[in-house]
């Protein structure tokens, strides 16, 4: 899969609000009613990783979920991150 320019990325983003683009990767913050909620909700991402055998990086605080997505063999932003990231938008929003 090859690496995305980022004139493609900022375009791809105008799908995306949540999400931004720094650090050669795709970021987003998602603020959950509580711990249960937030971690019910990686759990389901959990699965569609696995699925697209593409994984974030991402931290948990109580109920704040920070992920980052970029493709390491790629050294950056691919079509497979924005695969992912319209499958987490999918899991949040049944969140809310």
């Amino acid at each position: 899969m090859s690496k995305l320019s980022k004139e493609d990325i900022e375009k791809k983003l105008l799908r995306f609000p949540d999400w931004e683009y720094f650090d050669n990767a795709l970021h987003a913050e998602f603020e959950f009613d509580n711990f249960k909620d937030c971690f019910s909700a990686m759990s389901r991402i959990a699965f569609e990783c696995e699925a697209l055998n593409h994984h974030p990086e991402w931290t948990n605080t109580y109920n704040i979920l920070s992920i980052a997505l970029s493709t390491h063999d790629a050294q950056g932003v691919t079509n497979k991150d924005f695969k992912l990231a319209e499958a987490i938008e999918m899991i949040v929003e049944v969140q809310d």
